[in-house]
Formats: structure tokens, sequence, C-alpha cells
């Protein structure tokens, strides 16, 4: 089982936790991958707030640094150490919304290039599609988010600009 594969299995195991301990209605066991494609879902958990061991598990699946991370959210670093010391740290739903873009940005490139590595090369990597700015130069926010998803979706197709 590559490592990937196992940050997966946990990514599922945290997904079904959050689900159950938020008394957030599921009739069935509700995969990672699941939940990224179900919207409501996605809406009911950004507006619970989303736990800080969830967000580590994501934070671990993605190719984002923690500056990159306290770069989206717009918080400190040391913020997110001390959410760390206290586990029941739960995001707000502004940090939350953004830690979910953050994990579909990840879904959709993973999906295009196959592996983690290509990805964060691609998003370290001037875009002409996009302005010549690197990918992840846009993700701070909602509109460049799209604009990455999709050039990502274009690759996928080929369509080559």
């Amino acid at each position: 089982m590559t490592t990937t594969e196992k940050l997966e299995v946990k990514l599922d195991k945290g997904i079904s936790t959050f689900l159950k301990t938020s008394k957030i209605a599921v009739r069935k066991q509700v995969t990672y991958a699941e939940f990224l494609e179900d919207k409501m879902l996605i809406i009911i958990a950004i507006r619970t707030g989303i736990p800080y061991s969830l967000f580590d598990l994501i934070q671990n699946y993605t190719p984002f640094s923690e500056s990159d991370w306290a770069n989206f959210l717009d918080i400190s670093t040391k913020s997110l150490q001390r959410y760390r010391v206290s586990s029941e740290h739960h995001f707000k739903p502004i940090h939350s919304e953004k830690i979910i873009e953050m994990a579909e940005v990840t879904k959709v490139g993973l999906d295009v290039f196959g592996s983690i590595e290509k990805l964060k090369l691609w998003l370290n990597t001037p875009n002409f599609a996009l302005g010549n700015l690197m990918p992840i130069e846009l993700l701070k926010d909602s509109y460049g988010k799209e604009l990455v998803i999709s050039e990502l979706t274009r690759i996928n197709h080929g369509i080559l600009v």
C-alpha cells in the first residue's frame, strides 16, 4: 500500500468520525472522495466547522506546506501550531471553506497528474494560461481557485493554451 493510499484510508476514517461526532445526518458510510462530491454535505461541514484532527489529515494529503496553509487561511503559522496542541479546535466556517477548497484542488490535481510530486511541481511553475503566475499564487481566493481548477480540467481533457 502506497503512502497516498494509506493517507486516503486515514481520510476516509477521519471523514466518517467527523460526520458521526458532528451529528450530521448521513445514511451510509461516506468516504473522503464521496464527501468531496457531495456539495450539500460540504456546506453542512463548513457551517459545522472542520476540526483540527480532520484538517491535519487533509494537510498531510495535500502538496501544501504549513506556511502555504497559513497564507490560504490568512492566519499565522503560530496559530496553526497552537491549534495542533489543542486538538479540540474547530475552524471557523470561512477557514473550513478554504480547507475544503484546497482539498478539492488536490483531488482534481491528483486526477490529472497522478502524484502529489507532479502536482506540486505544476503548482509551483509559472503557467502561461494563468498569466505566467504560479497556480499556487492564485489559490488564496475563490476566483483564483476556480481558474486553477479550470486549467487542471483543460489539461485533463488535452486542451492546452
